[in-house]
């Protein structure tokens, strides 16, 4: 009997093979910003392909998403972050990448926006229903 339970055991997970799921892919993400300025908060939706124009920043969205509900939680999200600096003289300026990686919703301290004015988050990946699933 013990020996059933063993060889049992030992071939399950050949039978069934991997039971991992894929992530999920989104099509928008959505962010929170802050103002360190005026202490505001505000949370943006913005479509994988955009761009989200904050004060003096450019955020490009390029790819979110998240692990499937039978998993641990996760969102994270692919950004390219641009800062227009200005020379002081009263020219246009140019845009300086102040950011370019992975933020993850969890912990946005792993890989974060370092700015003196703004912050900015990942709070969710906005997935597409899947018909046949409630």
């Amino acid at each position: 009997m013990r020996r059933a339970l063993t060889a049992l055991c030992l071939c399950a997970p050949l039978l069934y093979g991997n039971a991992v799921a894929e992530n999920l892919k989104g099509n928008a993400v959505v962010l929170r910003t802050l103002d360190k300025v005026t202490a505001t908060t505000k949370d943006y939706t913005v479509k994988i392909g955009d761009e989200l124009q904050y004060g003096s920043l450019t955020v490009a969205v390029k790819h979110c998403e998240k692990k499937p509900p039978e998993d641990v939680p996760e969102t994270y999200a692919f950004l390219q972050i641009d800062d227009l600096k200005r020379d002081g003289k009263g020219d246009d300026g140019q845009d300086v990448r102040v950011f370019s990686g992975w933020m993850l919703a969890s912990n946005p301290a792993i890989s974060a926006l370092d700015h003196g004015v703004y912050d900015i988050w990942v709070i969710d990946c906005i997935v597409p229903a899947v018909k046949g699933l409630r």
